[in-house]
């Protein structure tokens, strides 16, 4: 009988070694080569047979449009376009104990209240343990079907018979094939085990969600190749130290990209915010310096942030940049541009930055923001009160238009502001001034003496920020 051949396929990038060695030579990591056993007794492919081959159609023809599935979770509809589209298969990630599990049993117990058959199958935890967790998001009495189990050939056969039209698996990590000689978690077993899902979804026309842990880099762990087979790649972002939980969608053929839905977990679940902008500004302080609120956009959601920034004297010999919730590399462009084009110093001091509430801010439009903050904490004088700013900066120091201003302004202005710093000209539709008064920055040096000017007066002086 032919031994079984030894191959070392990489954790982390899913390469396949002949031998083991310390470190993958196509990503690089170090210690992810993990020893699977290949068997010698794989029957060749067979010869490709002549058949009716493919039926093309035109682009023009009318196709019918499939109805979602409304969860009754607005901001959960809101990030997957609209509800859940049948047929598909989506990958929910995020850190471990950010509320996936329990967004997700939330979701699967309002679709059953509402007559949509849903399974909800754990390979982590017991039926026991994810009742009790049902009991306390009030979803216990909905008729889901549960179970617990990590192999997959029984996991299938059971849904051939069941039929549901919803189907969770907790966790895609945990199951494995008999078909694999390999351990459960490798990447072979996650690839082949989320192939063969994605497979069953498409045929049986059943929305399959499935669950991934992360790595410490913040990735879904496995192969990547497992979020190029799903339809949707959800991501649950914020601090277990925060309420806030923030679900953004990575991708989606069925909706928009970077759509954000904000939660609030609580004793009961996690229960949607409507509002994140005012949530996100609760109990902010009227005449804080430091401190600049952002009038961002995220997806097609305008959202208003405090971006908080702290210069202090540097205690050691090399100056610290600590960043929170922003890129750090645009912080220091950012210093840069503040440094080489309107003469602030910060040899020798400290830069701290946050993002109040816990969310990641990507666009470049919160540049002006930042440097606004910064600027107020270097000259200790605060901004206006019931201002919102926002622009790009760009290397020569000019503050550039954004995408949607009309959309920021009217956010601002539904929530109490009254200015808006911000660059000029605003593209819309509307008059510049409709919406709010503009206090038009055209470079960055135009922010810093309006700062300066309101250091030198003793108080924040109508001129000085004059729209």
């Amino acid at each position: 009988m032919p031994k079984p051949s030894s191959i070392f396929v990489c954790q982390s990038c899913g390469t396949v070694h002949a031998k083991w060695a310390g470190r993958c030579d196509a990503c690089a990591e170090w210690n992810t080569l993990v020893e699977e056993t290949q068997s010698q007794n794989a029957k060749p492919a067979h010869k490709r047979r002549k058949g009716r081959g493919l039926a093309f159609v035109d682009l023009g023809g009318e196709s019918q449009d499939v109805p979602r599935l409304k969860t009754n979770i607005g901001e959960l509809d809101r990030v997957t376009g609209g509800g859940l589209v049948p047929g598909s298969a989506l990958l929910v990630g995020g850190d471990p104990g950010i509320g996936k599990s329990t967004l997700l049993l939330q979701a699967t117990g309002r679709l059953a209240a509402s007559g949509i058959r849903t399974a909800y199958i754990s390979g982590e935890e017991s039926t026991g343990q994810v009742r009790r967790r049902a009991k306390r998001l009030n979803v216990s009495d909905t008729p889901v079907s549960l179970a617990a189990e990590t192999s997959l050939g029984p996991i299938l056969d059971a849904l051939m018979v069941e039929k549901p039209q919803v189907v969770i698996i907790d966790s895609i990590q945990t199951l494995w094939t008999d078909q694999l000689g390999a351990a459960p978690g490798t990447v072979a077993q996650v690839r082949a085990c989320a192939q063969e899902l994605t497979r069953f979804a498409k045929k049986s026309g059943a929305c399959v969600i499935l669950v991934g842990h992360v790595t410490k880099d913040g990735q879904i762990a496995g192969p990547r190749v497992v979020e190029h087979m799903v339809d949707a790649v959800l991501y649950f972002e914020g601090d277990r130290a925060h309420q806030f939980r923030i679900l953004r969608a990575h991708k989606n053929r069925f909706g928009p990209t970077d759509e954000i839905g904000v939660f609030e977990m609580r004793e009961t679940g996690l229960t949607e915010v409507p509002n994140p902008s005012a949530l996100f500004l609760d109990g902010r302080g009227e005449t804080s310096t430091g401190a600049a609120v952002f009038a961002g956009l995220e997806g097609s959601r305008p959202v208003l942030t405090e971006i908080q920034a702290l210069v202090a004297p540097a205690a050691f010999g090399t100056p610290r940049r600590a960043v929170v919730g922003w890129d750090s590399g645009r912080l220091a462009m950012v210093l840069a541009v503040l440094e080489a084009r309107c003469g602030v110093s910060f040899a020798g001091k400290d830069v701290y930055l946050n993002v109040a509430g816990g969310l990641r801010i990507n666009e470049p439009a919160a540049d002006l923001a930042v440097a606004a903050a910064i600027a107020s904490s270097a000259f200790d004088m605060p901004l206006p009160s019931d201002s919102v700013v926002f622009g790009e900066i760009s290397l020569s120091g000019d503050v550039r238009p954004v995408g949607r201003a009309d959309a920021r302004l009217k956010e601002a202005a539904k929530l109490g502001f009254k200015r808006a710093i911000a660059p000029h000209p605003i593209k819309s539709k509307e008059n510049d001034n409709s919406v709010l008064p503009l206090i038009a920055i055209k470079a960055l040096p135009d922010l810093i003496k309006r700062v300066e000017a309101s250091q030198d007066s003793g108080l924040d002086h109508p001129t000085t920020w004059a729209a």
